[in-house]
This record gives C-alpha cells, structure tokens and sequence, in this order.
C-alpha cells in the first residue's frame, strides 16, 4: 500500500470516530437529554459537526487524493478513494461557519418542535423552521454554484448520490399517474372484508418485549445495539453500535411492532456492513434510497406478509394475553386507508405522502412556496392526493416530521426509492430462493438475510447505486416492480 493512500485512510479513520460521536449525541438528544440541556447540546454539536467539515476541507486533501489516484491500488482501494473525495467535493462547497449555524439552528428547531407539535403550535414553530430553511439554501446556493446543479438536485445529491429531481419526475410520474385508480381498486374490494378492532389497552412493557423478540427472529445483534424510545422512530449510531427507537401507543401496538421491524432493517444493513471497510468512505451505506430498500424489505416485503405474521401471531398473543387469529392480523396488517400521519400510512398509500413533500421540497427551494404559505399548500395536496382535509391541524400536517426541523431536505424521495428497491430486489431473490412468501413458511429466513448481505449489505458503497442494483436485479430501478407487488398483495393479481 502506499503512501498517500495510506495518509488519507488514516484521515477518514479520524472523521469517522468524530461522526460515532455525533451520531450518540444525536441519539442522546432524541432519547435522553433533558429539554433544558437543547442550549448547551447544540452548541456542543455545531462545534463538533464545525471540526468534522474541517477535517473534511483540509487544505491538503485533494491534493493527496490526486496523488494517490496514480498509485497501484486495488478495486477495493480505488472505490474507496471515490468515496473519499465525494465527501471532500461535497464538504468544501459549503463554508464551515455556515455549517456550524445551521446545526445549532437545527438542533434548536428540532427540540422546540417536540412540543411545538404537540401543543399544535404552527406560530411559534414558523419562525424556527424559517431560520432552518433559509439556512438550507444559502447551502444548496453554495453548493450549485460549486458544481453547477440547481439549488434542490444539490440537496437531493446528499442524500442519493447522482439522483436529480428530473429523473425524480420520471420516476414518480408512473406513481402518479397509477396509484389513484390502485387506491381505489384495493378500497373498494376491501370495503366488504372484515378487519378487527383493537379494543382495551396494550401494556407497552408488553409491546416492548414483542419487539425485542421479532428483532431476535430478524437476526438483530443485541451486542452491538439497543432499542430505545422517541418522539420520532429512528436507526441512528455506527455499525458497531447501532442505535434503534420506536414509539407505543397503549391504545394500538401496531405501529410501534411494524416500526421496530422498520428500523431493524435498516440496523440489519448497518450491522452488514464490511467490516474490513469500517470507518472508511466506502465502507457506509450506498445511499438512504438503499437503506430505505432495506427497512422497507423488512416492515413490507418480509413483515406484512401472511406467512410471517403467522409466524408472529404467537408471540404477540403471549406477550399481550390475547388471542388474535393470525388473519385477523393480516387483515388488520394490509388495511388500505388513506391517513394523516406518513410514519403510520399503509405501503400503497404512503407514496402519496412522500410525492406531497417531494413537491413542497422543490418549490421551498425555487422559492415558489414560503413556509407561511406551507400549511395551505399542505392541506391543498392532502386534499388531491389523499382526499384529506388538514386545515388548522399543523400537528398532523406540514409540522408532523423531523426532517425539515434538521435542515434535511431532499430526503424524503429516499422513502419511495426505497419501496422501489425493496420490491425490485424481492422479485430478483425470488429468482434464487423461489416465492418469498414460500421461502418465509418454509423457516428460511437465514437465507433471505444472507442474499441481502451478499448483494448489498456486504458491499457498502464499494459501486454507485445504479451499478449496485444492476449487479443484484439485472437491470436499472423499475417502478413496475413496485406496482407488481402491490397488485399481488392486495388484488390477488
């Protein structure tokens, strides 16, 4: 190996041991820290996300990246200096000062927003979110100006490397143009099939055991991660030491059931990761769309279907005292109804939600939509989509995500990429282990989470997304499969 090679591995060694820190107070702060700690915390974390952009800008850096493309590497080696300077090209657009405000201004948004929401506090929540928001374009302006891209795809580049909101469109147009008739087909046929109702109170000690026992039955490592409670369900930490939250409700022990299962998958992927490649560049996770793809497996592709809630039944009438027929829970599992809430929507509605902020994302961005305007154009899109009326009610409308109170636009197309990936890769193990929904009644989980790790968790960012999927599936991202699922599932097609 050689020496600028080896200069910069132990560099990126150093920014990851910074970011596992930051990363636990990330957590610390959704779990743990008293509200009267939100003031000390993120100055810490601006302080410290200030150091990370500065390890991330060193003067040197491309200097040595340069020099090290010349010399002999492996594959292996020379993905992992791609990595490397993808993150040094996207950190050096954006000055350090306005990195460090932009934190502290997230943190600040993000803990109001914990009771702002709750109190349904839209003026007082506002001018926080506007402060984040104007903070987030004078970013994407730098970026833009750096690569030439518009304000959003540099935004969107973060979080999916290569995705721009014009492939967005295309992808997205075969969702819009097919999901209100499938809405409506699923609904009227399920209009006359029984589904039971959740009656009495879920002890959450209880729930909290079911969880854990399904994270078993998915191949979650205890030893190296832990389950936690939060305002927000989350997979946070580093790989060695996965942080994983939900949320219980006493009156329904659904969503917090189908959201461990979400957030294992996502843990699952983290805990796959190289080992070798640990704490380097190409040793993270390919891009949210892929982790998406993996929590989405789990909670939709794997947890939603008849054999495995069969395999499940029993655990949660032992834990609960009850005694749910297992298609009753299937029922109650695969129920199609247009909501509120994107966290607690059924996979067939849920795209409309991501497709909402998909367009309200854009248009903060282009400058078209104020955040005064947001709620309005929230309840307009609701209404079209969905055909739910949200005025008055910012709680469950434009103020019910974390996203935007941490600056992180050009995230949420990640969740509907993901339901794509996750259904295309089904299809392509199915080629290999035959039927998923055979290959779970038959006990072979095993061998679903080993195809997983062969063809994407074990190979971190090692390819670009596109090659990535190309390598699992056989060919590029294909809406259809998506389609394809949700017409067996649910039509019986």
């Amino acid at each position: 190996m050689t020496t600028s090679y080896l200069k910069l591995k132990g560099h990126f060694a150093q920014i990851s041991h910074f970011e596992h820190f930051s990363a636990l107070g990330d957590w610390d702060q959704a779990t743990m820290m008293p509200m009267g700690g939100s003031e000390g915390r993120s100055d810490a974390m601006a302080t410290l996300a200030g150091h990370i952009h500065g390890l991330r800008t060193a003067p040197w850096l491309l200097d040595e990246i340069n020099n090290a493309e010349s010399e002999p590497l492996t594959a292996r080696e020379r993905a992992n200096l791609r990595e490397m300077k993808y993150q040094c090209q996207q950190s050096i657009a954006v000055p350090q000062a306005l990195v460090e405000a932009k934190t502290k201004a997230a943190y600040q948004c993000e803990n109001a927003w914990r009771e702002q929401r709750k109190n349904n506090d839209w003026s007082g929540f506002k001018p926080n979110l506007e402060n984040v928001m104007a903070l987030v374009r004078e970013e994407a302006g730098h970026r833009a100006a750096l690569t030439g891209l518009s304000p959003y795809d540099t935004l969107l580049d973060k979080f999916e490397p290569g995705m721009r909101a014009a492939t967005l469109e295309t992808t997205f147009a075969g969702l819009r143009s097919t999901l209100p008739s499938l809405i409506q087909q699923i609904l009227n046929k399920q209009a006359s099939e029984p589904v039971i109702q959740l009656d009495g109170t879920f002890d959450i000690g209880a729930q909290e055991k079911i969880g854990r026992e399904l994270m078993t039955l998915l191949g979650f490592d205890f030893n190296q991660g832990r389950l936690d409670v939060s305002s927000h369900p989350f997979c946070g930490g580093v790989p060695g030491d996965v942080r994983l939250t939900t949320r219980y409700r006493e009156d329904d022990f659904t969503g917090a059931l189908l959201g461990i299962i979400h957030e294992t998958g996502h843990a699952r992927y983290e805990q796959g990761l190289p080992l070798a490649l640990r704490g380097q560049p190409a040793g993270l996770a390919r891009s949210m769309g892929i982790h998406e793809s993996q929590s989405l497996f789990f909670e939709m592709q794997l947890a939603a279907s008849k054999p495995f809630i069969e395999l499940i039944t029993p655990i949660i009438n032992r834990n609960l005292g009850r005694d749910f027929s297992a298609d009753a829970l299937v029922n109650l599992y695969t129920r199609v109804k247009p909501g509120l809430i994107r966290v607690d929507a059924d996979e067939v509605t849920y795209p409309c939600h991501i497709l909402l902020r998909f367009d309200a994302e854009k248009a903060l961005m282009d400058g078209s939509l104020t955040v005064a305007d947001l709620p309005d154009f929230w309840s307009a899109g609701m209404q079209e989509l969905l055909g739910i009326n949200t005025d008055g009610d910012y709680r469950n409308g434009c103020m019910q995500d974390i996203h935007w109170t941490l600056g992180e636009l050009g995230y949420f197309p990640s969740y509907t990429l993901g339901a794509m990936y996750a259904a295309q890769l089904r299809f392509a193990m199915e080629k290999t282990l035959g039927p998923l929904e055979q290959t779970i009644g038959q006990g072979r989980l095993a061998e679903v989470f080993a195809w997983l790790e062969q063809h994407i968790w074990s190979l971190g960012s090692l390819m670009d997304t596109d090659s990535l999927i190309k390598a699992a599936t056989g060919e590029s991202l294909n809406f259809h499969y998506l389609e394809q699922h949700l017409r067996q599932r649910y039509l019986g097609e």
